[in-house]
């Protein structure tokens, strides 16, 4: 019997640590592809030996993918000149990749698949409409290109939209702004959930977990007894690193007995300002810069940390509050995306207002009285995210619509 073929669409390498809750997701649900599916995957590679625009038969975390690398691409943590979504929409014209199920992580690209059958899915990552209408000076500082032209791509996005068979969000307003803006296809959109991998990310035991905080600790020549503060993901202007630097240097005035260390996971644009921002704060010796970290150890950090920090601007439900809480870590935030939704009072905090000082009390709190965020009510809000039992129902579903679609109906 055909098996059906699912054709994931993204502009990125799968082989090659890049930074990014998308890259995550996809990963997953590769990871968790049932036998019943062929999987494909389009994407860019950082090997330049690999023939471009070509199917590569590769091995991705335990499973068999058609792989397709449009384009060579070194550093995909730094923004080029053309952006890369635009080069990847680019490329995939002219081609012909019709397949049973196709799925989306970004808009742009189905301007190139008016011709392609097979049933189009996009995943909506984040409250584009907010990031776009308000996300204030982000764009002056090279945020969202869309968001200069906020009514070109909302025409985009009118046109594209109907191709879709299921418009699937992660965010809870962003739903709600497709379902009414777009009513003809309401019954299309629908709340997805961001997925964390249980087998990966888990909360240590507490002998160990002292061990491996002093051994990190060691390792980054610090003294032993610092209570670490994580923040992982692109150094953009939609994660605002320069507002968690001056939160940080306020928490050190406020309360330095607490030994507060922040470490930094990730690249990206503002890798320089944020530099020059922790010299001009005289706290550069008190924040560690990993630059981007292979997934065992960010999944250390987490363990490690004694809080997760997001300062971000606007999101969906990033995927780094999942792998935090997964790992025991008290989560605190800016108020915005579905974060705030989904943390209890005792897994982590929200800042009501968005400045240093705000968020400098909010980490206070949580490093003063860490038995007030205890491990199992951060395991337990993220346990409705498991990967393996999200990404089963949705390929249930997928299996249930294609036999419908399919096999011939009994009489």
């Amino acid at each position: 019997m055909r098996k059906p073929v699912l054709t994931i669409f993204y502009q990125y390498d799968p082989w090659n640590a890049t930074i990014g809750g998308i890259q995550t997701i996809i990963s997953s649900f590769i990871k968790y592809a049932p036998d019943s599916f062929r999987i494909r995957f389009v994407g860019i590679t950082s090997d330049p030996s690999l023939k471009l625009r070509c199917w590569h038969r590769r091995s991705l975390k335990g499973r068999d993918v058609m792989f397709m690398p449009l384009f060579y691409m070194e550093d995909d943590n730094r923004r080029k000149l053309v952006p890369t979504t635009l080069r990847y929409t680019w490329s995939l014209f002219g081609k012909h990749l019709s397949s049973d199920f196709m799925h989306f992580h970004r808009l742009e690209p189905s301007l190139a698949t008016g011709r392609w059958s097979g049933e189009q899915t996009l995943f909506v990552h984040n409250d584009i409409h907010s990031q776009m209408l308000k996300s204030g000076g982000a764009s002056k500082q090279g945020g969202m290109l869309w968001s200069r032209v906020p009514q070109l791509y909302l025409a985009l996005e009118r046109r594209l939209l109907k191709r879709f068979s299921q418009v699937l969000s992660c965010n809870s307003d962003s739903r709600d702004f497709y379902k009414a803006n777009y009513s003809e296809m309401a019954d299309r959109v629908s709340l997805v959930r961001n997925t964390v991998d249980g087998e990966l990310f888990h909360p240590l035991a507490s002998d160990r977990l002292e061990a491996e905080r002093a051994g990190l600790a060691k390792e980054l020549g610090l003294e032993s007894g610092k209570q670490f503060i994580l923040f992982a993901g692109r150094l953009h202007p939609q994660k605002d690193p320069l507002l968690l630097a001056q939160a940080f240097a306020q928490l050190k005035q406020r309360n330095n007995d607490l030994k507060p260390h922040l470490l930094v996971a990730g690249d990206g644009e503002l890798m320089e300002p944020l530099r020059n921002e922790l010299n001009r704060l005289g706290i550069t010796s008190s924040v560690s810069l990993l630059g981007p970290v292979q997934q065992s150890e960010l999944i250390r950090l987490h363990q490690c940390a004694s809080v997760c920090v997001l300062s971000s601007r606007y999101e969906g439900l990033p995927l780094v509050v999942l792998e935090a809480l997964a790992c025991g870590t008290p989560v605190v935030t800016t108020r915005c995306g579905e974060t705030p939704k989904l943390l209890s009072g005792k897994s982590g905090l929200v800042c009501e207002e968005r400045s240093p000082e705000a968020l400098a009390i909010q980490m206070e709190k949580v490093l003063a009285h860490p038995e007030q965020y205890p491990v199992s009510a951060c395991t337990q809000d993220a346990k409705p995210y498991e990967a393996g039992q999200v990404i089963s129902e949705l390929y249930g579903q997928m299996l249930s619509r294609w036999k419908a679609k399919t096999e011939p109906a009994v009489a």
